[in-house]
């Protein structure tokens, strides 16, 4: 199954220091070290940071054939600060060249010819020509596995409901399931409720709803499971629901089961808030989890 990611990549920006991040960019590398394979499409900027994703990517061994530079707009940046329990809160800048993602040939060809399954965002589709972008693949007879991601004001009803149309599976936050149920459903609130109801009226053939660190539930084919963490100690929690979703994602192409998936997600999850940052420093973490899906 190859695995596409569309959308920001940008900077987290710490008080002392930077680490490259963006969801799109998180799930991707997750993916590229768990099966050897995946791309993205981003745009950044023909700047000192831009150099460095570059770089970073290089090292990593993550493809940047899609990657786009943009030379009158600056890489993304989110500035973060951490509170006491390790949650970040991300301030992002606006006009960064992750805004102005191109439908190219490129791009055209890899979703054609080599994408199973895209991975797509709402922070992206702030900007009309990222947003155009990002929908004008839709409907190619894809999977589409949409984490929402909401951040700050940039997002509305209309990208809510175009990103949940598009959706085959959907990951969202218990604080997220709260805006999406206020935004489109305006029912009385209860978790289960609402994700069945968002299943039934966009066809969405499964949703995740993590909790952080008391655990998450799945919602597939009119069953609920859920998964309670024990380990609560954390660092930083930067980065732990796409470490979730690039498991969860994994799993449900590849047909596991979903108690497991929902097991394997948390406790890769949990392993990412045990350091500072989106993205581990040695990949030695992903050893044990590719074995467990298979992948090793």
């Amino acid at each position: 199954m190859n695995i596409t990611s569309i959308g920001e990549i940008l900077f987290d920006i710490y008080p002392d220091h930077k680490k490259l991040g963006g969801a799109p960019l998180n799930f991707i590398y997750h993916i590229k070290k768990l099966t050897d394979n995946g791309n993205i499409i981003s745009r950044v900027g023909k700047d000192v940071l831009g150099n460095k994703v570059v770089n970073e990517l290089k090292h990593s061994g993550l493809s940047f054939e899609f990657l786009q530079h943009d030379n009158l707009h600056a890489t993304g940046k989110a500035n973060v600060t951490v509170d006491a329990d390790g949650n970040p809160n991300f301030k992002i800048d606006a006009e960064s060249a992750f805004d102005f993602i191109e439908l190219n040939e490129e791009n055209e060809n890899l979703i054609n010819a080599d994408t199973d399954c895209l991975y797509l965002g709402t922070l992206a589709q702030r900007s009309e020509i990222s947003r155009e972008t990002i929908r004008s693949l839709f409907n190619r007879g894809l999977k589409y596995f949409a984490d929402v991601n909401l951040r700050q004001n940039f997002y509305n009803e209309e990208i809510l409901i175009s990103t949940l149309k598009a959706a085959n599976f959907l990951k969202a936050n218990y604080d997220e399931m709260h805006i999406i149920n206020d935004m489109i459903l305006q029912s009385e609130y209860s978790t289960e409720k609402v994700a069945f109801e968002l299943m039934e009226k966009f066809e969405i053939n499964m949703i995740a709803v993590t909790r952080g660190k008391d655990g998450a539930s799945i919602f597939e084919n009119g069953k609920r499971y859920n998964h309670s963490n024990t380990d609560d100690k954390v660092v930083d929690t930067t980065g732990a629901g796409d470490a979730f979703s690039a498991i969860l994602c994994l799993g449900y192409l590849h047909g596991l089961e979903i108690p497991y998936i929902n097991k394997l997600a948390n406790d890769f999850a949990s392993e990412i808030c045990q350091f500072e940052g989106a993205l581990p420093k040695y990949d030695r973490i992903y050893e044990s989890f590719r074995e467990q899906m298979g992948f090793f």
